[in-house]
């Protein structure tokens, strides 16, 4: 299966074949990685890794995954750092940072931004997340946790808890999860930030049940919990925010009351929404999530680049 030069924008962009494909590479560059921490695979490439938001797990799997494929990478950490500051568009930017590079990562604010980039040049374009809209690298990376976790990814009850109106990783993985008969979707959150219309009528149109509910023990009966995070960064209305904040909080008596084998998730970071008694369950699956980015990351990274 060929992905050189393909643009990573967006799960709903790709059949349940591609993301089979994508776990089997993502599952071989752990192996490399268990037998040489650094390949020469990309030794010959250059990569930038474009960050006009705040992050750290996403960035720094990101060049992670670059430097253990052994390519280069120039980085862009700092929005102020950036001609964006100037009044530069993001397809000035794309076009210029072309010349030096053979792939690029881009996470920034605007929805759709990521596909202005991809449109702009003819090298491949990956998404680290645009804005309040999608994040697909985390959701391929949430596939391959739930493989590795569960064993499969058919027939899965799951449920999504927090922000479902911004929450991009969870907009991405409800797209992510389609393909392979989810059983239900149990969507948990405030009235206020509830997940967007368009979406459930998409999931909806997929054949797929959905629940919407505010209530987490409700959600405590799925195969997988995944919580969010409240983003106040998202929020124009500070006291909006202050309202909302802290809606949902699981606790280690919460998960001993729920589902016995329910595989817990976050994308981080988490701020209140895990209490910290939950960490050495053995179900808490969140920090080797996080770690398996590396692994998903490199094989996308190698795959638009024609080399796995």
């Amino acid at each position: 299966m060929n992905f050189e030069g393909r643009d990573i924008i967006s799960t709903a962009d790709l059949s349940r074949e591609e993301l089979l494909h994508i776990m089997d590479v993502s599952a071989k560059m752990e192996e490399m990685v268990k037998k040489e921490a650094i390949s020469d695979l990309l030794k010959d490439k250059m990569v930038a890794v474009i960050f006009l938001e705040p992050s750290t797990r996403t960035r720094l799997s990101f060049e992670t995954a670059v430097q253990r494929l052994g390519a280069r990478h120039i980085t862009i950490a700092d929005p102020k750092a950036s001609s964006a500051q100037k009044g530069e568009s993001l397809a000035d930017t794309a076009k210029t940072v072309e010349g030096y590079v053979d792939c690029i990562v881009i996470r920034q604010p605007m929805v759709g931004g990521a596909k202005i980039v991809a449109d702009a040049v003819d090298i491949p374009v990956i998404n680290g997340g645009d804005g309040a809209g999608q994040h697909p690298t985390q959701a391929l990376l949430d596939l391959y946790t739930i493989i590795k976790e569960k064993g499969t990814l058919e027939n899965l009850k799951v449920a999504m808890v927090g922000d479902l109106k911004f929450g991009r990783t969870v907009h991405s993985l409800s797209y992510a999860l389609a393909p392979f008969n989810p059983v239900e979707y149990i969507y948990c959150s405030p009235e206020e930030l509830k997940m967007p219309d368009d979406i459930c009528r998409d999931m909806k149109q997929k054949g797929i049940t959905i629940k919407e509910t505010r209530s987490i023990e409700e959600a405590l009966k799925a195969d997988i919990i995944y919580m969010t995070r409240i983003q106040k960064e998202r929020f124009e209305d500070p006291a909006e925010y202050e309202k909302l904040k802290g809606s949902y909080v699981l606790n280690r008596k919460l998960v001993e009351g729920g589902k016995k084998d329910i595989t817990i998730m976050h994308p981080l970071p988490r701020v209140d929404e895990i209490a910290t008694d939950v960490d050495d369950l053995p179900n808490a699956a969140y920090f080797r999530q996080a770690h398996n980015g590396v692994y998903l990351r490199m094989a996308l990274i190698a795959m638009v680049m024609g080399r796995a």
